[in-house]
């Protein structure tokens, strides 16, 4: 099973099961620093390895990330963003990076 928010490219590649939640990229687990978003989640996705019992069965996530899908047009679009906000953008991916490089080496 997939937990994913790219439900276009998820269901292209034709996963055998796959719990989509129209979130931001790189948020499929849940809304950020919210538990009970990520518990519910959790809940959610395992309740799909109960139910769904044909291949390539999407199941769709209640939550939404907010009121509207205005979000859609803003979360991350370059060309909304000030020259500062690109580049704490670059400084986290940085680190996050850096970090997954010293976690390789210690493998």
């Amino acid at each position: 099973m997939i937990m994913g928010c790219a439900r276009d490219i998820v269901e292209h590649v034709g996963v055998p099961r796959f719990f989509h939640s129209d979130f931001p990229l790189g948020h499929s687990a849940g809304k950020p620093h919210n538990k009970d978003s990520q518990a519910q989640t959790l809940k959610h996705a395992l309740k799909m390895l109960e139910t769904a019992t044909k291949p390539r069965t999407t199941v769709v996530s209640s939550q939404v990330w907010a009121a509207n899908d205005a979000w859609k047009n803003d979360f991350l679009n370059i060309e909304r963003l000030s020259a500062r906000e690109i580049e704490v953008l670059r400084e986290e991916y940085k680190a996050q990076r850096d970090a997954a490089g010293k976690l390789k080496r210690l493998v």
